[in-house]
């Protein structure tokens, strides 16, 4: 979820996976490459173990080499955005899934070749992958985050004036894929950045700024063993690859945790109060933790964000990647297996109930 004008802008990077744990780990960037280091707890690097901290640093700066990364905006969220929609994929309607795996197959009239978008994991990075494509796409950056200032009143007016914020391009993305009369090229573009920014909105940190730091990307920090990150890319990264793979791991992991009735509960709401409720947890669980005065000016050292206040975190980030897929579920259900409320949908066929004429009984 790093974008926007002014913010890393998260060029892409190849991929590896980790086979054998089931889970899927974008190296696309030094900070992602260090979340082996990450879920190490601090505790481990005492000075007896410094040959242990050698062996995890030898291959993963060989992993760097090989990618060619150097700096942490090098690429972003991936696993993050890929288990919002993953679980969105598996709360949806039938008809819904069906139309969009539709689109899905038609990825090729994005004309995008080095940025996919045949599944829904694909898709849900395709709005962070064209950043790479140059002038062609760069009116989208801005969209990825609305700077709410966190020590004023909560108000979006000035941070999405002209539709330029994550929120406000929801909406349009909603609308456009709900358009049925729209090209399927227009339509499967709509839906990549549906999934995409409705992620973005569940990272506290894209819905928030103070002090002009850029959604935290101007706050030095370190976390537990890594140091020379910043507070935005931590979020965007570290804890969220963490996060995802903490037991119970992955999207049915995290769905595991949450009975029925409170998914219902968790999708209620409107775009803006998702908004609002991001803009709330940037202030108690994101800077909050780490600074003393969320309302002073940026500090000119790092924050540390230690193996305490990881813990404490990893739970707040696996219910807002919950939310962004429940969340997620009901807007595409809304848009293309409901009643969208700006859209009209084509008029489904009447429901035919067979008549049975009534039998004369036998004289």
């Amino acid at each position: 979820m790093c974008s926007g004008e002014g913010r890393s802008v998260g060029l892409s990077a190849p991929r590896l996976t980790v086979q054998g744990s089931g889970l899927r780990r974008s190296t696309g960037s030094l900070i992602e490459a260090c979340s082996r280091l990450a879920r190490i707890p601090t505790a481990s690097f005492r000075k007896p173990q410094l040959p242990q901290l050698r062996r995890w640093l030898a291959p993963l700066l060989a992993l760097l080499a090989l990618l060619g990364l150097t700096t942490p905006a090098a690429a972003w969220w991936e696993y993050g955005h890929q288990t919002v929609a993953e679980i969105a994929m598996s709360q949806v309607q039938p008809l819904t899934r069906a139309d969009i795996l539709a689109l899905l197959k038609q990825d090729k009239k994005l004309e995008t070749p080095t940025c996919p978008a045949h599944t829904i994991e694909q898709a849900s990075v395709w709005p962070d992958c064209i950043k790479t494509l140059g002038d062609r796409f760069s009116y989208v950056f801005a969209w990825h985050f609305q700077d709410v200032e966190t020590c004023k009143p909560f108000d979006t007016k000035s941070a999405c004036a002209n539709g330029a914020c994550v929120s406000a391009q929801i909406a349009r993305a909603q609308r456009m894929l709900a358009d049925r009369k729209l090209p399927a090229r227009d339509r499967l573009t709509a839906l990549a950045l549906l999934v995409h920014f409705v992620g973005d909105l569940h990272q506290p940190l894209h819905a928030v700024e103070h002090d002009n730091d850029q959604g935290g990307n101007k706050v030095k920090a370190s976390y537990g063993a890594v140091t020379g990150t910043n507070l935005h890319s931590i979020w965007d990264g570290l804890l969220a690859d963490r996060a995802i793979s903490t037991a119970p791991p992955g999207p049915k992991g995290i769905l595991s945790e949450i009975s029925s009735e409170q998914r219902k509960a968790l999708a209620a709401g409107t775009i803006e109060d998702w908004g609002r409720e991001s803009w709330e947890i940037a202030k108690t669980d994101v800077y909050g933790p780490v600074e003393k005065d969320i309302c002073a000016p940026t500090p000119k050292t790092p924050v540390v964000m230690d193996e305490a206040t990881i813990e404490k975190e990893v739970p707040v980030l696996r219910l807002q990647i919950a939310k962004g897929g429940l969340r997620l579920a009901r807007l595409l259900d809304e848009a293309l297996d409901g009643d969208h409320p700006e859209v009209a949908h084509p008029p489904k066929p009447p429901k035919v109930i067979p008549v049975v004429a009534p039998t004369t009984p036998a004289s």
